[in-house]
Parts: C-alpha cells; sequence; structure tokens
C-alpha cells in the first residue's frame, strides 16, 4: 500500500486491511516514491490510465497547471518522480488488482474469494428472508 502521513484514507484502509487479517506492504510516498516500473504496473491495472492515478485537486496539481489530456506517459512518469504528492492515496494493489482512494466497496476485492462468496450467500439468505416476510 502507497500511503502518507496524516492521510484519512490511508488511516482507513490501513484499518481495514489489519481488521480483514490481509497482509500488506506499506510504502511512504514521500519518502520511497514508486519506481517507474510500479508506476508502469499501476497503469496496466488502471480502467482510466493517469486520471486514475493523478490527485487533480491536490496543491501539486493546481500548482503545475498540468493538462491530462496532453500528458503523455513518459512526462506522467517524470513529474510523478518529481512530485510524488501528484498521486491520489492510498494505492493498495496486487498483481491482479489496484484500488485507488479508500471506499468500502472497491476495497472488499482484496478480500479473498471464499471470504467474499460466503458475504455473498448471506446477503442473498437476507434478501430472500426479507422478501418472504413483506
Amino acid at each position: 500500500m502507497i500511503c502518507s502521513a496524516g492521510c484519512l484514507s490511508c488511516r482507513k484502509a490501513r484499518t481495514w486491511l489489519e481488521e480483514n487479517g490481509i497482509e500488506y506492504e506499506e510504502y511512504n510516498l514521500f519518502s520511497d516514491p514508486p519506481s517507474v516500473l510500479a508506476l508502469k504496473t499501476m497503469l496496466q491495472l488502471t480502467e482510466e490510465g493517469t486520471t486514475e492515478l493523478i490527485s487533480i485537486r491536490s496543491k501539486t496539481f493546481q500548482e503545475l497547471d498540468i493538462d491530462l489530456d496532453d500528458l503523455s506517459i513518459s512526462r506522467f512518469f517524470e513529474l510523478v518522480q518529481v512530485n510524488p504528492g501528484l498521486l491520489r492515496r492510498p494505492i493498495i494493489m496486487d498483481t491482479k488488482r489496484l484500488v485507488v482512494g479508500y471506499n468500502d466497496d472497491n476495497i472488499r476485492a482484496f478480500l479473498p474469494r471464499e471470504v467474499r462468496k460466503i458475504e455473498l450467500q448471506r446477503m442473498q439468505t437476507v434478501i430472500n428472508h426479507d422478501e418472504q416476510t413483506a
């Protein structure tokens, strides 16, 4: 997980991962910024490319006055290496999944498949029960 000190979303993600017994390695965005290889991996896992990774509300983004539509991949790598604060956080990823920012629903992708299957069955049981009693 890539995060930064003082980030509320990072704290929420850390707590969620720990409560669900999911092992993770934590990297501080500013003291250990992602390598170009890590950024390439992130981009491969995104659905929206750089727009999914860059925090357009960040002070750094505003100061650099970047036009995402004109941003080449090589320029993206350069900018993030010099200005890691451009990245949204937390960034949670494994070899198949990427979640950017903290979202209760999206982070569930990191639960083991068996756990997600049991929870789905539990929800279906509740829905069936509610429909029968309505």
